[in-house]
């Protein structure tokens, strides 16, 4: 295969995997007539809107990222307290409920990220421009305020409309790495008078709300994340990219203000579309997991016990805590999204440990996102729900499912590339760890390089977290297959 048709190549599979999963990798006609009418972004016409441009907000995203959907901002108040502002681009201005563009990104559910392309649940002129929080750009956003003491808790928080600016585009790479004191300060920074102390104030309260989750029982994990990495449109290598503390502070904000987004629908009587992890069906492997490390978990499913036995691996075994990471995340199982009845008992994200939790922060890359900010902007203004429950459950059934297309469609178009870096390394044996195991087969991750795939041969009696040496046998690209025998 030409290198040089190797971005092309993963492009079509790409196309092939969403339309066998029922997505759309193109626009439809009637969309894009539509767009054609939109040709300046959204202005502020409520009365009781706010006009906050001159606060220093600033977005932190992946290098290349352009559809940027929030800024944050902080300010120390009286009493070690913390005010925390996110502002969260205000999609539904511009794409309103049952438009042509609404139809589509109810279809797909959430913009796809593959290796190759990307493709997006919003035309780009919106997502990318209009409705992204672009640069030195006056934007319409929803605010969630958040009052956060010194300790991490949030005491209070409002939603509410405005208008903002972003002051500074940063790169979670370079911030992160200025956070950790392993860089210098980003150039982005230094433009903006006062940016770099917000940012540390907004560091030190992230690293305080991350530090009472836990307390309360929420899990941590560390994972790397695998990305075939192109040279032009030729692949050129696997690069592995571990969380910095600029990724767990937008992480952290993110998850507060989801959390307040859903208290506030109910405290306004509304439904809410909540994003839940259930208790893990197959808590007894993680028992035994714990078990085979000396630690005791108890019988029951408990988050702050699996959250205790998690530090204490990290701190006695920090070489195996990634794949032990890994582990306990496949047999935590997905996250889905379910409709939360006002008075009824939240079901909670185990995960997270919390009861409260909807998705809200990314209204240009995922469709529950703008319905929730639907939701939030009905019951700011008074208005009557504009979902009923049973439409609601509707959205809530497909977007899980529609979640887990695009997931796998992500992955074997990751795994075509992979496939394609390793054609060459067949009959090579690695040492590896066992990431799944079931009925339907047993999946095992490399240690160097972070590749996946399935081994054909020796899987009997393996459980997710065993470690082996398994030798490459076979490659099929197109279906993005990387399998393996166990040779020990």
């Amino acid at each position: 295969m030409n290198q040089n048709a190797n971005r092309i190549t993963l492009q079509q599979i790409a196309r092939r995997a969403m339309i066998s999963r029922g997505l759309a990798p193109d626009f439809p006609t009637e969309l894009l007539e539509e767009l054609k009418e939109i040709n300046i972004p959204a202005t502020n016409k409520s009365d009781g809107a706010k006009d906050m441009r001159g606060l220093q907000w600033c977005s932190v995203d992946n290098d290349d990222s352009l559809d940027l959907d929030q800024l944050t901002y902080a300010e120390q108040l009286p009493g070690n307290k913390v005010r925390l502002l996110v502002a969260i681009a205000d999609v539904d201005a511009l794409v309103p409920k049952q438009s042509n563009i609404d139809k589509y990104a109810s279809q797909n559910t959430a913009t796809i990220y593959t290796v190759a392309q990307i493709f997006p649940m919003l035309p780009e002129k919106l997502s990318t421009d209009f409705t992204s929080m672009r640069l030195g750009a006056d934007r319409c956003a929803v605010v969630v305020e958040m009052i956060v003491d010194d300790d991490g808790a949030v005491q209070q928080s409002e939603v509410y409309r405005t208008t903002v600016c972003n002051h500074a585009k940063l790169q979670y790479e370079s911030l992160g790495d200025w956070l950790e004191e392993n860089g210098p300060i980003p150039s982005e920074i230094l433009t903006v008078e006062g940016l770099a102390e917000n940012i540390q104030l907004q560091d030190r309260i992230a690293q305080k709300m991350k530090e009472l989750r836990y307390e309360h029982g929420a899990l941590e994990f560390k994972t790397i994340e695998a990305r075939p990495v192109f040279d032009g449109d030729a692949l050129s290598e696997i690069k592995a990219e571990l969380k910095n503390r600029a990724k767990s502070l937008i992480e952290d904000f993110m998850i507060a203000a989801n959390g307040a987004t859903a208290r506030y629908l109910a405290e306004k009587s509304f439904p809410s579309l909540r994003r839940v992890v259930r208790t893990p069906k197959r808590w007894d492997r993680i028992v035994e997991l714990a078990s085979e490390r000396g630690f005791s978990l108890p019988e029951k499913a408990d988050s702050k016990s699996l959250s205790a036995y998690l530090k204490f691996i990290r701190q006695n075994d920090p070489d195996h805590f990634v794949d032990m990471s890994l582990s306990v995340l496949k047999l935590l199982g997905p996250g889905e999204y379910v409709v939360e009845i006002p008075g009824s008992t939240p079901e909670g994200h185990f995960g997270l440990a919390v009861k409260d939790y909807t998705h809200s922060t990314a209204p240009n890359r995922r469709f529950p996102d703008l319905v929730t900010q639907r939701l939030l902007k009905s019951a700011m203004a008074g208005h009557s729900v504009p979902y009923s429950v049973e439409q609601l459950e509707e959205i809530a059934r497909h977007c899980t499912v529609k979640e887990d297309d695009a997931r796998k469609v992500e992955r074997q178009v990751e795994k075509s590339a992979m496939a394609m870096l390793m054609k060459s390394r067949i009959g090579e044996v690695f040492e590896a760890i066992v990431t799944g195991a079931s009925p339907k087969g047993t999946w095992i991750r490399l240690y160097h390089p972070h590749v996946e795939g399935k081994l054909e041969n020796g899987f009997r009696d393996l459980e997710v977290g065993n470690k082996l040496k398994a030798r490459l046998i076979q490659i099929d690209v197109e279906e993005g297959f990387i399998d393996f025998e166990r040779t020990e």
